[in-house]
């Protein structure tokens, strides 16, 4: 446990071995490599060879390809030869998931082959076997007998390897002994590791997926330590959020996983699977390791004498309630609308509130901020009952209501005045930057149950100062609910988005806050282009800062406020178009608050990789589309054509729908 609280008080990279790939190095301090996959018929060569040449030229640094058989491995070599004409020598990896014999054609020709140790020897039925320890040390030699063949020929040849688990494409084998669990990825993985070790084969990389990011994330610190415990050394570690998902969702989920391992010190190559074109994967990918690559180890923070917290395992920090924030209550969002000082009714439906002043009602969203702050500005007309309004504490002496307006003060200035307050709640904005006050916000914290504590640091890292004094508050007891509270001055919408996923999203995943508080400088924020093409834009500020902090709390699964897609990227499996499919999906099921649909494209990324979703679309064959509930076949061979339609029956059948 300490080994791992040594990576929170200081920045530093996780020390993992180095391994070739091609003229690449990867590990061992090296750079954080950027990588994206094709999602092109590996058979149509043109198509891939000018996919590969897009995302290399956008700054691809391996380019991944599927090989779902013998000949797709062996047109990797066709491939390969025209991009090197062409005079393009990145790394290729060839994708390989149930076929050993397509892994060892690929693997004499391309610098890393990728299996997934869940379906490379292993079948998928669903079923719970008993295993007694004689059965389960027979299939491992199984598996052995069948894998050391691609092993000998990686070595042979300097292949590197990416041995990839997937959280949803767990063997029945794992599944019956260890469950669905991060404890049965690892597993999954350090099999073939430990084979690959017998044979001396250390040209190794790992990851462990999921498309829920709580569980990425425990599982690769729980393979992490397992490794130090049985190896004394670490492989690198290539990290990703499996169908993540296209647009600003797409891109906050993926930030959460990868950046709150990468403020670990963990990772050394990422790739973030949008449900969008390949090279758009690139710039995200980059926004997010420039936030590493050139970071130096901080400034000391005082040392962790004692976990409080078990960082393999989510558990909700224990907090007092203050009427609506803390524990036995989703957290909070608090909308920062204090730059606009002549508000409006209207303005208000930028964060989920619209008003129809023929009926002088408000309509309520689902993702509907709780609490607004107006700065110095009282607003002259009367909102809905569940919005609560915070002010400066010299405006709040003059509200008219004061079980409607709560006072924000600086640290100081409550610490230091004896002017009047709140008998409710009064919100501190506390700078964890001065580790000096830290005594005296702990001491406050103890004596007075009205404060909520809005954390946020001008410190850099800025996290791992937040995550640290919040650790400080465990270990003296105080239970005050916390609002995290993120800035951010980022230019485009990217680098906003991945700044507040990973300053927030982190903290949220270790179950630290009660609340987010997200702001920005609107005047800097750019959209997003590629190759002159607008792919991400922000029309309204206040909703992208109030969607974002929902998406936030939705992709941490600690508070539920819109459908959820788990959306795989397009790769050359795919049976149908899936952003074109996505957008429609989306667009007739939005409205089903917590029901979680996946969207595949084949039957590789199918009822494994659905993992927790309750219904699924995937791509069965040409035209085809079987649907699921849960991991239950609900209707096979459903003509693509009428196949959305027949989703919506079953949400219905399901009782699952709601009219919109």
């Amino acid at each position: 446990m300490l080994s791992y609280a040594s990576s929170l008080v200081s920045y530093q990279r996780l020390q993992t071995l180095e391994v070739k790939i091609g003229d690449l190095l990867l590990g061992n301090g090296h750079p954080i490599r950027v990588q994206t996959m094709t999602t092109t018929d590996t058979m149509d060569t043109l198509a891939t060879v000018e996919q590969s040449i897009r995302c290399i030229e956008a700054g691809a640094e391996l380019v991944r390809i599927t090989a779902p058989s013998k000949k797709e491995a062996e047109n990797l070599q066709v491939i390969k030869d025209e991009l090197r004409k062409r005079g393009y020598h990145t790394p290729l990896v060839a994708d390989i998931h149930f076929t050993p014999n397509a892994a060892e054609i690929a693997a004499r020709i391309v610098e890393k082959v990728r299996v997934n140790p869940g379906n490379y020897v292993d079948k998928k039925k669903f079923e719970f076997i008993e295993y007694t320890d004689a059965d389960y040390v027979e299939e491992i030699d199984r598996i052995r007998e069948r894998f050391t063949p691609l092993v000998k020929i990686c070595k042979e040849y300097g292949t590197a390897m990416r041995i990839g688990t997937n959280h949803g494409s767990l063997s029945d084998r794992i599944m019956s002994r260890y469950g669905d669990t991060p404890m049965g990825m690892v597993e999954s993985a350090m099999e073939f590791l430990r084979i690959a070790r017998g044979e001396s084969y250390h040209n190794i990389v790992l990851s462990m997926k999921s498309s829920n990011p709580l569980v990425m994330v425990q599982a690769y610190r729980l393979l992490v330590k397992i490794m130090k415990e049985e190896f004394n050394a670490c492989y690198p570690l290539h990290l990703g959020v499996t169908e993540a998902g296209d647009g600003e969702d797409g891109r906050i989920k993926s930030a959460i996983g990868i950046g709150t391992l990468l403020e670990d010190g963990i990772g050394d190559t990422i790739r973030v699977s949008l449900t969008e074109d390949p090279e758009f994967e690139i710039p995200v990918c980059k926004d997010i390791v420039s936030r590493y690559n050139t970071r130096t180890p901080s400034s000391p923070i005082p040392a962790i004498e004692k976990m409080p917290y078990d960082p393999y395992q989510y558990r909700r920090r224990t907090t007092r309630p203050i009427s609506n924030i803390g524990e036995g209550h989703v957290p909070v969002v608090v909308a920062d609308m204090k730059e606009r000082p002549d508000l409006k009714p209207a303005d208000f439906s930028s964060i989920g509130y619209r008003y129809d002043a023929v009926t002088d009602k408000w309509n309520i969203a689902d993702a509907a901020a709780d609490y607004v702050y107006t700065g110095r500005n009282i607003l002259e007309f009367a909102l809905p009952g569940t919005l609560k309004v915070l002010v400066d504490q010299k405006t709040w002496i003059d509200a008219p209501d004061k079980d409607k307006y709560y006072p924000v003060f600086s640290f100081a200035d409550y610490y230091n005045s004896t002017g009047p307050r709140s008998a409710q709640m009064n919100f501190v904005m506390m700078d964890v930057a001065d580790i000096t006050s830290w005594t005296a916000m702990i001491e406050l914290m103890l004596k007075d149950g009205s404060v909520v504590c809005c954390l946020k640091t001008s410190a850099t890292p800025s996290m791992m100062h937040v995550r640290r004094f919040m650790i400080e508050m465990m270990a003296q007891g105080v239970q005050r609910p916390v609002i995290i509270s993120v800035e951010t001055q980022q230019g485009n919408i990217d680098q906003q988005l991945i700044h507040f996923s990973t300053e927030a999203g982190a903290l949220m995943l270790d179950g630290m806050g009660d609340g987010l508080w997200l702001w920005n400088n609107e005047e800097k924020l750019e959209n997003i282009k590629v190759s002159g093409r607008t792919y991400l834009e922000v029309k309204d500020n206040y909703q992208f800062l109030n969607n974002t902090a929902f998406s936030i709390l939705q992709a941490t699964r600690t508070r539920i406020s819109k459908t959820e897609y788990i959306s795989c990227p397009s790769c050359g499996r795919t049976l149908f178009d899936l952003q074109e499919t996505t957008a429609k999906i989306r667009n007739v099921t939005h409205h089903l608050k917590g029901v979680k649909i996946a969207i595949m494209g084949c039957i590789v990324n199918g009822p494994g990789e659905m993992a927790d979703a309750d219904f699924g679309y995937v791509g069965s064959g040409p035209g085809k589309i079987t649907l699921y509930k849960g991991k239950e076949v609900v209707k096979r061979s459903v003509d693509s054509d009428v196949a959305v339609e027949e989703l919506i029956l079953l949400l219905k059948d399901s009782g699952a729908w709601i009219e919109p």
